[in-house]
């Protein structure tokens, strides 16, 4: 099958049990949950996945169960990151093995050098296998912001690069992109608190963070914005923004699991050196998200809309 980058797909989180290790088995039927509820694909071991904490056989083995979960059904997609090249490329390779459709290629960690360096990095992960790719550009996050001119470079230099997930919060870059690139790449919003304007603006997708707790309304809310159904909008996304806004900020791995705990899709278990959240901060997201849950529309079935 091949691989689409289109529709709402989570940067799923990784559960853990009381133990700190990897609870494959919820892993599995969050997967195939998010997909009932329409999502198009999932992206694992990314910033939300906690993927910098795990040890390369924890990685393989959440990949093998994802795969085993939904990859007859829906792309898995793997987060490649690493502090050396040779690594990332090493992390490609096995992703491809192991039965991903994707990968969403990051900038190298640590050292991050001139463009010349940053271009022969992403080319050699991009390159070293046939699957298809995802630049992610992510400037808050990683402090380096490849500008839609680099994009268009890279995209030059690689064949099976077919994506970008554009997380600079700037709206005006998925125009900027589409100017530049007309339909080359597939352009999918990165920041789940401008999904609407990035679908208004052109982009094809939306990797997600609150669907780990609320596939329905985000695929709904992605689905109307896509259509331009401002009335669906109009109904969803006031509410939805105070949780969207939770994945803005330093701690949005432990407010997004915390959302989940709280519609019971999960626990807030993370992993060292992130801390479950205490004192007013925990108290006030859950404020905000029991407001949230209080006020939550009458949910559709997976296949409709919200009326």
């Amino acid at each position: 099958m091949s691989m689409q980058w289109t529709g709402v797909m989570p940067a799923i989180t990784t559960p853990f049990t009381s133990l700190g290790q990897i609870d494959h088995e919820f892993l599995a039927e969050h997967a195939r949950w998010l997909v009932a509820e329409g999502c198009s694909g999932v992206v694992a071991l990314g910033s939300l996945g906690e993927g910098g904490t795990l040890q390369p056989d924890e990685r393989e083995a959440l990949l093998t169960t994802l795969v085993a979960a939904v990859g007859k059904q829906v792309p898995v997609v793997a987060a490649i990151a690493a502090l050396s090249t040779a690594d990332a490329v090493a992390q490609a390779k096995r992703a491809e093995a192991l039965g991903c459709r994707g990968l969403m290629v990051l900038p190298p960690y640590i050292y991050r050098g001139s463009w010349a360096e940053q271009r022969a990095h992403l080319c050699a992960v991009i390159n070293a296998t046939f699957l298809s790719c995802m630049l992610y550009n992510n400037p808050i996050a990683y402090v380096v912001d490849y500008s839609p001119e680099q994009i268009k470079e890279i995209s030059e230099l690689c064949p099976t690069l077919h994506a970008v997930k554009e997380s600079s919060t700037d709206v005006r870059r998925i125009t900027a992109l589409r100017a530049l690139l007309g339909d080359r790449l597939q352009l999918l919003v990165g920041v789940d608190d401008v999904a609407v304007e990035g679908a208004q603006a052109g982009a094809c997708g939306w990797i997600a963070g609150l669907v780990n707790a609320m596939p329905r309304e985000s695929v709904a809310l992605w689905n109307a914005a896509l259509k331009g159904d401002k009335k669906t909008i109009n109904r969803i996304y006031p509410w939805f923004l105070p949780l969207l806004r939770l994945d803005t900020v330093p701690h949005f791995v432990q407010l997004i699991k915390l959302v989940q705990a709280q519609v019971g899709r999960g626990s807030e278990t993370v992993r060292a050196p992130r801390l479950v959240l205490a004192g007013n901060e925990r108290a006030e997201a859950l404020g905000i998200i029991k407001r949230a849950l209080a006020e939550r529309p009458v949910e559709a079935s997976s296949s409709s809309q919200f009326q």
